[in-house]
């Protein structure tokens, strides 16, 4: 476990030496989330980095890393705790013979049938320290959730009806993302910090490329970014995010591909735009003229 980075710069450095490349604005808010222990709320579009940030600092102080996977329908119980039913059917046939039924209602309700879901297990001391609790894609649950996550991360604490309340000694770490579509509710961002991360300039792209797909010669790197940042700009449903990017250039050194052609963007378009009406629209002349611009704007190795 290392400890808690007592600057903006220390907090950086942290994360680039877990090869997360962030702007110094993200730093800011990372900082302050770790200083203040308030939960840090990221909105940005898909593929951006956001849950990249929570692996990252899970790497980077050597914590444990729980994610809470957000889904239409997700519940409370789903994301707390569940009773091992199974078990508990098991433990009552072998034993309503021979025990007191209160006192089998007691086994029943412990710690042995217990299976803790994310919120409940972020809770519980861990060897290392709090753990890093990533809440991802929260815009894809109901309000209800949204509501019980106000006092889940306000008061660090939850209820189990059968145990009684079970409060964190240590509050996690929080990260929350959303990919934004739709609107969270303002009283969850209040007991957040907000930051919206956007993408990457050309020389922080280049060197997230850099730290991620080492692999990739630099004149090709250049070549992929611009082409990237210059699809970024066109009318499309479904622009590429970061992932994509390091996705295509490790696709193009996996051809031994050393700079891009027409051809070997229309043969690789896949790894970087996900709908079959982005890919019609771009390839051919789109993306031959795309390369062209992008080349006229890269400034000389």
């Amino acid at each position: 476990m290392s400890a808690l980075p007592q600057s903006i710069d220390e907090t950086q450095a942290m994360l680039t030496g877990v090869d997360y490349v962030c702007s110094r604005s993200l730093a800011v808010v990372v900082f302050l989330s770790l200083k203040l222990g308030r939960p840090l709320f990221l909105e940005g579009e898909a593929g951006v980095g956001k849950t990249e940030i929570a692996k990252a600092l899970a790497a980077g102080l050597g914590r444990r890393l729980i994610r809470l996977q957000c889904y239409e329908g997700l519940d409370a119980g789903s994301a707390v705790y569940e009773w091992n039913f199974a078990a508990q059917m098991v433990a009552i046939r072998t034993a309503e013979a021979s025990v007191d039924k209160r006192e089998l209602r007691s086994e029943l309700f412990s710690d042995e049938f217990l299976i803790r879901r994310p919120l409940l297990e972020a809770m519980q001391p861990q060897t290392g320290g709090a753990p890093v609790l990533l809440i991802d894609e929260l815009d894809r649950t109901d309000e209800p959730f949204e509501a019980f996550l106000l006092e889940a991360l306000s008061d660090f604490q939850v209820t189990i009806p059968e145990l009684g309340t079970v409060r964190a000694a240590e509050p996690p770490i929080v990260i929350l993302t959303s990919n934004r579509t739709r609107e969270v509710h303002d009283a969850l961002k209040r007991r957040c910090l907000y930051h919206w991360v956007d993408y990457p300039n050309f020389e922080r792209e280049m060197a997230i490329i850099s730290a991620r797909a080492p692999e990739a010669q630099e004149t090709l790197s250049r070549e992929v970014v611009a082409f990237v940042q210059k699809l970024r700009t066109e009318d499309l449903f479904k622009k590429p995010g970061v992932a994509e990017t390091i996705d295509w250039a490790k696709c193009l050194v996996a051809l031994d591909v050393i700079e891009l052609s027409p051809q070997v963007i229309a043969d690789t378009l896949g790894a970087i735009l996900k709908y079959q009406d982005d890919i019609q629209k771009i390839e051919g002349s789109e993306a031959k003229r795309l390369l062209e611009e992008a080349r006229a704007e890269l400034a000389p190795v």
